[in-house]
């Protein structure tokens, strides 16, 4: 299957454009930054600039490193084919995991040291995920929904607070089922693209798809149109 004929793939401008836009896989790594947001909005007070920092470190690492990974490190056929070499892939991802780090450390050396709690398991999951480590055994759908569900709330909410809360992980599990909905429609849709049958249930899929990552999105932007109340 050629993604960059997926719906978040824009249909204009140069292959080359059309394919840096669909690796960062906008919907789905909106998906993630609402989850940091969401976390966020938990803390009793609210820190602007942290929630800055928390959506800026999963954007760098979610939605550039671990997707240039993802692309490298990917058993099957490429689908996005060879527009980006392998060591462009490989810079790419080590300069963008490389500035995430730098700004969360800088967090967690000077406010929250309770974070590294989940900056050191997300990095070895980023990696083992996406490169599919240890035969693949971390490529799995419930690794996931914790890497990239429930851990991004938790980061938000630690990053404001340097503490967890009742609170936070049960919102934390609630993203994790939700990303564990999203993993498990995506990959019959992407097998039924890939194969060119079923066009009506493929359809049906990416309409769960997209009502998952608007919801999520909408559900962070009335969070924080709470707190700004």
């Amino acid at each position: 299957m050629d993604r960059r004929t997926e719906w978040f793939v824009p249909s204009f401008g140069s292959v080359r454009f059309r394919v840096a836009v669909g690796l960062l896989f906008l919907p789905y790594t909106g998906m993630v930054l609402a989850f940091t947001v969401i976390g966020s909005m938990l803390a009793p007070a609210i820190q602007w600039d942290r929630v800055a920092a928390i959506v800026a470190i999963y954007f760098l690492a979610l939605g550039i490193g671990a997707h240039a990974l993802d692309a490298v490190g990917s058993r099957g056929p490429k689908p996005w084919g060879e527009v980006f070499t392998r060591a462009q892939l490989w810079t790419l991802a080590i300069a963008s995991l490389v500035a995430a780090y730098a700004i969360g450390i800088w967090y967690m050396v000077l406010y929250t040291p309770l974070l590294w709690l989940i900056a050191l398991p997300e990095g070895f999951l980023l990696l083992a995920y996406n490169l599919e480590w240890f035969g693949g055994r971390f490529h799995r759908d419930s690794w996931f929904a914790l890497s990239w569900g429930a851990l991004p709330v938790l980061a938000g909410y630690v990053l404001q607070t340097n503490t967890v809360s009742i609170s936070a992980l049960l919102v934390a599990l609630a993203m994790a089922l939700l990303s564990l909905v999203e993993i498990v429609a995506s990959r019959p849709y992407k097998e039924l693209k890939r194969r060119g049958e079923n066009p009506e249930l493929a359809q049906r899929l990416e309409s769960v798809l997209k009502c998952l990552s608007l919801g999520v999105l909408a559900l962070a932007a009335g969070m924080v149109a709470l707190r700004l109340s």
